[in-house]
């Protein structure tokens, strides 16, 4: 029989009604005759009980150690996949709870943000030859010692992705509160719109830089094992976003279709640092990145040149960053109050003027760059968070996005 996986967030799992329609979405599948594993996350956003940033809340004030944190950190998916297992027997479907470790995610032991390593699905596999539907929590594993491990940020993803490649599904199906991928954050561009279907490639792009549907380990996980994706609403009639292979697997990238979308991270602050004289730049360049990357500050947007460096950090790093190249001797100009907006799309390869339209977009919008970089699938440049909402709306009309019939 064929299997798919289902995912479903933390919004849409948050209250009776939501969970009841989550179950429907279940039951369907079920009456197709397909195998199903519902993967879950936590219940709720922020604020509510059982929420991840709720449990995370706990630790600020608290010196626990990262084994235990994990532990705690575990148990948001643990209260989901219980209640929604009542449910769905609600609706007639027998369901078996398990956690990850129980499903057989091995995982390293770098707690707080775990790798898998490996899914060992024996027992998802004996549930679903009982007739049954495995509710697995996401987010979570074990360690080859069988210790509790987090798989950090978009970890439900990761582990839906990860159960349907060692099962061979045939797709994942990720539910959330919004349609599917979009071609920008529906909250700043009022005519954003559903991409119908995206490339592993666009859509980790995306992902990296900023687009929050889907986690980028999932994109990675599924390339590898060619399933598809689908990112689809709970609530909406849309047939949600495909994400899957590029040319070679029968999807084709339109030679005009430069940008399939705009992406943004806020809280982000820009570092310069003069070198020193009679010292040599590569010395001090490396001195100065081994030293931040010392005390896993991520830096980003990286412009080297023989008299200064200048490179981004997320503004939460902005204080240790500053005080670590205090201690290297160099006075730095530091400054918060950005964001990174990109244009991402597979058709930019190799297509020159792509660069020239999106500054010609930000200068007539009264935008100023003050940084940019740029690979083959995406460009990227560094705005006041003030001018972003303008930003995003400037290069979503540029590269007519809203009409664009993916």
């Amino acid at each position: 029989m064929e299997i798919i996986i289902q995912k479903f967030g933390g919004t849409s799992l948050a209250t009776p009604e939501s969970r009841r329609q989550a179950a429907l979405v279940v039951s369907g599948a079920v009456a197709q005759g397909l195998q199903v594993v519902v993967v879950v996350s936590a219940m709720g956003r922020k604020g509510d009980p059982y929420a991840t940033d709720t449990l995370l809340g706990m630790l600020a004030t608290e010196a626990v150690p990262s084994r235990e944190a994990d532990l705690l950190m575990s148990c948001g998916e643990i209260i989901a996949a219980t209640l929604f297992v009542s449910s769905l027997e609600k609706k007639g479907i027998q369901a078996v709870a398990l956690t990850g470790a129980q499903a057989g995610i091995i995982t390293n032991d770098n707690y707080g943000c775990a790798h898998i390593l490996r899914v060992v699905p024996d027992r998802i596999k004996a549930i679903l030859a009982e007739g049954n539907v495995a509710v697995v929590t996401g987010f979570q594993g074990k360690t080859e010692d069988g210790e509790i491990t987090t798989l950090g940020r978009g970890g439900s993803d990761t582990s839906a992705v990860a159960i349907g490649a060692a099962l061979r599904a045939s797709r994942v199906e990720i539910f959330t509160d919004v349609s599917g991928l979009m071609t920008a954050d529906p909250r700043l561009v009022q005519d954003a719109k559903v991409i119908k279907q995206v490339t592993y490639h666009e859509v980790a792009e995306l992902a990296h830089l900023g687009a929050k549907v889907i986690h980028p380990r999932a994109v990675e996980i599924a390339m590898a094992a060619g399933i598809e994706i689908w990112v689809k609403g709970l609530e909406s009639d849309s047939e949600g976003t495909l994400i899957t292979g590029g040319p070679n697997n029968g999807v084709e990238v339109s030679g005009d279709q430069l940008v399939t979308g705009i992406a943004h991270i806020s809280g982000v602050a820009q570092v310069r640092v003069e070198l020193r004289p009679n010292i040599p730049a590569g010395r001090q360049h490396i001195a100065i990145f081994s030293g931040l990357a010392q005390q896993r500050i991520s830096v980003d947007l990286i412009n080297v040149f023989p008299d200064f460096v200048v490179f981004t950090v997320a503004e939460r790093d902005l204080e240790t960053a500053d005080q670590i190249l205090r201690q290297l001797k160099y006075t730095p100009e530091s400054r918060g109050g950005f964001a990174k907006v990109s244009a991402v799309g597979a058709g930019m390869r190799g297509v020159p003027g792509v660069m020239a339209k999106i500054v010609q977009a930000l200068s007539n919008a009264g935008v100023e760059i003050y940084q940019s970089a740029d690979s083959h699938a995406n460009i990227s440049c560094l705005v006041r968070i003030d001018q972003l909402e303008r930003a995003i709306s400037a290069l979503h009309t540029e590269f007519g996005l809203a009409e664009i019939e993916f």
